[in-house]
């Protein structure tokens, strides 16, 4: 075996370029793609959308169920306030302050 084919640009060397294109031809059609290959295409971009945007409502949901579940540990007065997810940090992190000094004390 020659020490040429074990380089990593051997292969590069003496193969065609390669150029990638996007976009449309001249006649307005997609480069290479057959009517049947683009309406796949659409269809799996679609249900990739889908899919993803189900995951991001999931992930969302779990998010604003643990920012519920820090709320009800926190005191506020009256105890039903509404705080928005920057005033629960805030608060979350001052309670644990106090509480670590209550308990150094």
């Amino acid at each position: 075996m020659d020490d040429t084919e074990n380089d990593p640009g051997f292969l590069l060397a003496d193969s065609p370029p390669v150029i990638l294109r996007r976009g449309r031809d001249r006649d307005g059609s997609s480069l290479g793609l057959t009517k049947e290959e683009r309406r796949r295409r659409r269809r799996a971009t679609a249900k990739y959308r889908t899919a993803h945007a189900t995951r991001e409502r999931m992930r969302v949901e779990a998010f604003n169920m643990a920012f519920t579940e820090l709320r009800k540990l926190l005191p506020t007065l009256p105890p039903d306030k509404k705080l928005s997810k920057i005033e629960i940090l805030k608060l979350a992190i001052c309670y644990i302050a106090y509480l670590n000094h209550v308990l150094d004390v």
